[in-house]
C-alpha cells in the first residue's frame, strides 16, 4: 500500500480492504477514485501549436482505443459501480472522447489541471514538478460523496512520478484519506485486469 502526501510517499504493509473483501465489493461500497489513462491514441501527434479545440493538432484515439473506452464504461456499468457525475476529463480530445464513449458526453467536466499532469512527461523544473504533484495530492485525497466513486480520465505519468506508468485505458484505484491526509494506491490494473477483477 502506498500513502502519498505532500511530504512524500510512505509504504505500509497493510492492505485492509484485500483482507476483508474483493475489489468489486470495495468499489460497490464506494469511497474510491478510479484514475484512468485515456484509451489507445496512435492517430496523429501533439503538435507544437496544439489547440484543444482542434483535434487535428493532437494525438487521437485509434479504432482500438474507441473500443477500449466503450468496454471500460460497459464493465463499470455492468458491475453496478456507482460513479459520481460529472466524470473529470483532461481537455485533450483523446481524453474527452474516452470519457464520452465510456460515460456519455453529458456526464463530463473538463479540468485544465490535467494539462499540467501531461506536462510532467516533458522538460520542467523541479519546482514546477513539485507544484503539480502537490496539487495532484489535493485532488486525490478528497473523497467522493457517500457510497460513490469518482472517475478521472487523465494521462500517464513518468516512471516513479505521481501515479507512475499506466497502460492505455489502465486504471489506478486510489483511496482518498481526506484533506491533509493524502491517499493510498490500492490497485494498478490494465483494462484486461480490471475486467477480470470485476468479473470474479
Amino acid at each position: 500500500m502506498i500513502k502519498q502526501s505532500s511530504v512524500g510517499v510512505t509504504f505500509t504493509s497493510e492492505q485492509p480492504y484485500l483482507k476483508t473483501r474483493s475489489l468489486l465489493d470495495s468499489l460497490l461500497v464506494g469511497g474510491y477514485v478510479l484514475y484512468g489513462r485515456h484509451a489507445e491514441a496512435t492517430v496523429g501527434v501533439d503538435q507544437p501549436n496544439l489547440n484543444f479545440q482542434d483535434s487535428s493538432t493532437q494525438r487521437n484515439l485509434s479504432s482500438t482505443g474507441r473500443k477500449q473506452a466503450v468496454i471500460y464504461g460497459e464493465t463499470i456499468r455492468r458491475s453496478r459501480i456507482r460513479i459520481v457525475k460529472p466524470v473529470i476529463s483532461s481537455p485533450f480530445c483523446r481524453n474527452i472522447e474516452t470519457a464520452a464513449l465510456a460515460f456519455g458526453m453529458v456526464n463530463i467536466q473538463i479540468d485544465r489541471f490535467w494539462i499540467d499532469v501531461y506536462r510532467l512527461g516533458g522538460i520542467i523544473g523541479a519546482g514546477e514538478q513539485s507544484r503539480i504533484l502537490n496539487t495532484l495530492n489535493l485532488v486525490l485525497e478528497n473523497p467522493p460523496p457517500f457510497r460513490t466513486n469518482k472517475a478521472i480520465i487523465g494521462h500517464n505519468f513518468p516512471e516513479g512520478v505521481g501515479l507512475g506508468n499506466i497502460p492505455d485505458m489502465g486504471t489506478v484505484i486510489v483511496k482518498p484519506l481526506g484533506q491533509g491526509n493524502g491517499y493510498e494506491v490500492i490497485e494498478r490494473l490494465s483494462l484486461e485486469e480490471l475486467i477480470n477483477s470485476l468479473n470474479n
